[in-house]
């Protein structure tokens, strides 16, 4: 089973992601900010892709996104943001770090499901 982490300080959007996602085979963990996702993601290597907003409380997820790259020095874990933020120099950041997709909200798991499953190797 492929698994995710939903990286969300919106309780509503992390259980709509994770609720998608474990309707279509994912094993799903959850974070409500990027410190929480660090931890998590430090907690257990078993994670392949990370779902994350990007405007949080604590650590965004750009920044958690660096972490992940830099500090923990995990190249193999997709990243793709889920957020509001359509803006341009935000996702060339994004990509510059090491971003793997970037989706805009609202969430249409249907649309990106086929994605998800190619990186995680489904």
């Amino acid at each position: 089973m492929a698994h995710v982490l939903v990286v969300d300080d919106s309780n509503t959007m992390r259980e709509i992601v994770s609720s998608f996602l474990v309707k279509n085979g994912f094993e799903v963990t959850r974070a409500n900010d990027g410190r929480d996702g660090l931890e998590q993601l430090r907690n257990d290597p078993s994670i392949k892709l990370v779902l994350s907003d990007v405007n949080m409380p604590n650590m965004d997820g750009l920044t958690m996104a660096e972490k992940i790259r830099g500090e923990m020095g995990n190249k193999a874990v997709h990243i793709v943001m889920l957020t509001t933020e359509d803006n341009q120099a935000m996702r060339e950041r994004g990509r510059a770090i090491g971003v793997t997709g970037w989706v805009v909200k609202p969430f249409r798991g249907e649309a990106v499901l086929g994605p998800f499953k190619k990186m995680c190797g489904l």
